[in-house]
Parts: C-alpha cells; structure tokens; sequence
C-alpha cells in the first residue's frame, strides 16, 4: 500500500488536530465502515491523548483509504466506546486493555460479553493522580474524606479511579465525594479550588495535565502509586504493571512511580477482513507522524502490536502485523 509521505501528512495531522479542538464535541454519525464511506472514530476528552491521536488517525485515513473519510468522535472513552462500538454509533475505538478485557468476558461494566476484537496494541497509559500540595495527601488511602474527580462517566479513567481507591481500603462512593468530570473540567475545578485531587488514565504527555502543572507549579504535585499496585494486581491481574511519570515530562522535582496499562485499538468482529488488514497496516506503517501530534505515540512498538490477550485480535490484524514484523 502506498501512502502519502510523512511531510504531509503531518501538515495535515495538525490542522485537523487544531480545528477538531475548536469545534468542541460533535454528535457522532452512526458508523457504515463494513460498507464502504464513513468510519466513526470513538477517543476522548479534547484534552487527552485518544483525541488528539484519533484525530490524526482519522486524516491519515480519509488521505490515504480511497473510498473511506473519517471522523474523530469526543466520547467518554473506554466503557462509552465499547458500548457505542457495539451498538453500531462507531466504527473504530480507542480503550484501555482493563476495560476490554471486562467487555469480552462480560463483567463490571458489561453485562453480557461484547462483539469486540482488536486490531493492534497502542501505547500504554500511565495513571496520573493529581493532588493539591496544601491537602496532606500523600498516598491513596489519604484520600479518604475528600473531594476527588475521579473521571468521566463510562471512562476508562473510571475505572481505574475506582480501584485504586478499594485497592488503598478507600470505598469509592461512601469514603470520598467523588465529581465525574471529564479532563478539562477535572482541571478547572483543581484550579478554582472545588476538589483536592483528579485522577487520569493517559498518554505521556498530556495537554490537560500539562495545563494544570504549568498554571498551579508547586501548588500540585503527582502521587506515588507503588504502594498500591500489588492490591490491583492481585484483585484484578497483571494489565496493570509498574511505570515512572518521569520528572521533565511535566517538569516536577523527581520521578513519580505509577501504575501503567496497555491501550487498544478496537473494531467489531464483522469488520471485514480487507478493511482491517489495511487500517492496521495504516496506523504502525505511520507511527511516525502520529508521533509528531502527541510524543505518546512513541509507546507504539510493532513488536508488541499482537498482544492484545485477553481481547482476541482480528484475524486480518495479525496477517498485517506478521506481513511488517
């Protein structure tokens, strides 16, 4: 497959990138990609990682896939895009492996197993718990009694929010007055002083989480998770591994130890085998660019691009991946 040089379609990257951004969230077209002509996106908060690299996703799509434009949805993430993914609203979905890994096996929140399968590995996030340096909290179970945000309704964000408070002997709806706000309000409220701490599932950098570090300086710092991670692991399995927020990331004092999980890239079972194979193709063939709109996408690594388990990775997928490896 040939696809337009990387200058381009970084030009192009950026200013689909700038003017989704402005637009603010658009109402989703339902999806006809086993069709032929539009495929639906699901990422993220504006903020984050999954819009900015769905946005970028979506041009080198629409430039490079003839017969095919594509859009980038703003979503809730990961619960939100499994569930609009299986009910024909998107096409394509970005998610955390936790969360994918529920909907296969039907658990928390999904009732009943999901039609979903993957197309590749992306790069993985890193849990980002930001406190106020004037609150006294220093490790998770300190955030007992107070106020958090622990995410969007139906994000992956959620998610983990939630268990590492049971995992740090926190109950998550009677111990803490929990606000479910997405990024960019999770931010302005840490800014006007209505909560004492956010959690966020993300890339390395983020823009929302930069915003904040950048604005408030000293008067935030990040939380160490260590002492947490074999409570999690031990309730919930190996997807959640060990990781460092390196201090120039958002230039703090010192590295920060954190918990990390792996991201998908995932489509209904009845993609067809065609489209599969070239979208996956697309995306690790372009790492580069990607890369170029937010440097999380380095975490991108053809090496790994198969090891989706337990999410069943599309059969046309792994064809693509072993055809570049």
């Amino acid at each position: 497959m040939r696809f337009r040089s990387l200058s381009t379609v970084v030009v192009t990257l950026a200013l689909t990138v700038s003017m989704a951004a402005c637009g603010g969230q658009r109402k989703p077209e339902p999806g006809n990609g086993a069709e032929g002509g539009r495929l639906t996106i699901a990422t993220g908060n504006t903020t984050g990682v999954y819009y900015q690299l769905g946005g970028a996703l979506a041009s080198l799509i629409s430039d490079n896939l003839e017969g095919y434009r594509a859009t980038a949805s703003e979503t809730g993430a990961s619960v939100q895009n499994i569930q609009g993914l299986t009910a024909g609203t998107y096409d394509i979905a970005f998610s955390l492996a936790d969360t994918a890994a529920d909907a296969v096996q039907g658990k928390n929140s999904f009732a009943a197993p999901q039609d979903i399968v993957a197309l590749t590995r992306l790069y993985s996030n890193s849990t980002q718990v930001v406190v106020r340096a004037s609150s006294g909290i220093t490790k998770m179970a300190d955030l007992k009694g107070k106020r958090i945000s622990t995410g969007s309704p139906n994000s992956g964000t959620e998610v983990i929010a939630r268990r590492l408070l049971t995992a740090a002997g926190v109950d998550p709806v009677k111990d803490v007055t929990a606000q479910r706000l997405g990024l960019p309000e999770s931010v302005d409220a840490m800014k006007s002083g209505q909560i004492d701490a956010l959690v966020w599932s993300g890339g390395l950098p983020t823009s929302g989480i930069s915003d904040l570090t950048t604005s408030m300086g000293a008067k935030v710092r990040f939380l160490p998770l260590d002492d947490v991670l074999p409570a999690l692991q031990k309730a919930h399995g190996t997807v959640y591994t060990a990781g460092v927020i390196p201090a120039a990331t958002y230039k703090q004092p010192a590295d920060t130890q954190t918990i990390v999980v792996p991201n998908l890239l995932l489509v209904r079972k009845d993609m067809p085998d065609d489209l599969a194979g070239k979208l996956t193709s697309l995306l690790l063939q372009n790492k580069a660019a990607l890369v170029q709109v937010n440097p999380a996408a380095k975490g991108i690594d053809l090496k790994n691009a198969a090891t989706t388990d337990p999410v069943p990775l599309h059969a046309a997928a792994k064809k693509a991946i072993d055809a570049l490896d």
